[in-house]
């Protein structure tokens, strides 16, 4: 090991995938795995006790999700660098990721080279996203506003993007199924749909994200 070894924490859900990039980064020179974790809160521990540079985070987890575990990190860490690696690629995730302090953001399916470049990259203080997201990002700070055809939350289908509306305006579970006719069942179940798709912990943070995209004005 050198002196220029990048150490990293490998954070994902999936056993198969998480060992396949455990394998491919430990055949990299100046990369070493110092400690894995199967979801957010896992990592937590792990990292606190694990002398990391760099972090490689799934979003989608249960218990605590990545983006919360980010958050978390980074606040207890201020020298980690977090590159989030997950499937996910709508602007709500990636933007939420950023947030949370995320240095990096790419999406599974990336090439070996992009992983590792994106590993040293962050480590070294820089900011790192896939091509296609990152003309996003540019297109977002370059103020660029959203087409009519790209709705708040597009990984919601109409009719979740229908009840978060109602949620947003206050509206109780009866309320809405009443609204809607549907069974409060099916609302239920998509409540908990919209939660974990925004990955939100309960209601209100729900109603918050929602009013600040500019829902619940009925």
């Amino acid at each position: 090991m050198t002196a220029e070894t990048t150490r990293v924490v490998l954070v994902d859900d999936h056993p198969v995938y998480r060992d396949g990039l455990r394998m491919l980064l430990e055949s990299v020179d100046e990369v070493e795995v110092v400690a894995v974790a199967e979801d957010g809160l896992s990592a937590l521990d792990v990292v606190d006790g694990a002398d990391a540079d760099v972090v490689v985070m799934d979003v989608q987890m249960p218990g605590l999700d990545g983006i919360a575990a980010t958050r978390e990190l980074t606040a207890r860490h201020p020298h980690l660098a977090v590159l989030v690696l997950t499937m996910s690629e709508d602007d709500e995730t990636v933007f939420s990721a950023m947030r949370a302090g995320a240095r990096g953001y790419l999406v599974k399916g990336s090439s070996q080279h992009e992983i590792v470049r994106a590993i040293r990259s962050v480590a070294s203080g820089e900011l790192v996203f896939g091509a296609a997201i990152a003309l996003r990002v540019a297109a977002f700070f370059a103020g660029r506003p959203p087409t009519p055809d790209t709705p708040a939350f597009p990984q919601l289908t109409e009719r979740e993007r229908e009840i978060l509306d109602l949620l947003a305006a206050g509206r109780s579970n009866p309320q809405i199924a009443q609204a809607l006719f549907l069974s409060p069942k099916t609302v239920r179940n998509n409540v908990s749909n919209i939660f974990a798709k925004l990955q939100v912990a309960d209601r209100s943070e729900a109603i918050v994200r929602a009013r600040d995209a500019g829902l619940g004005r009925l």
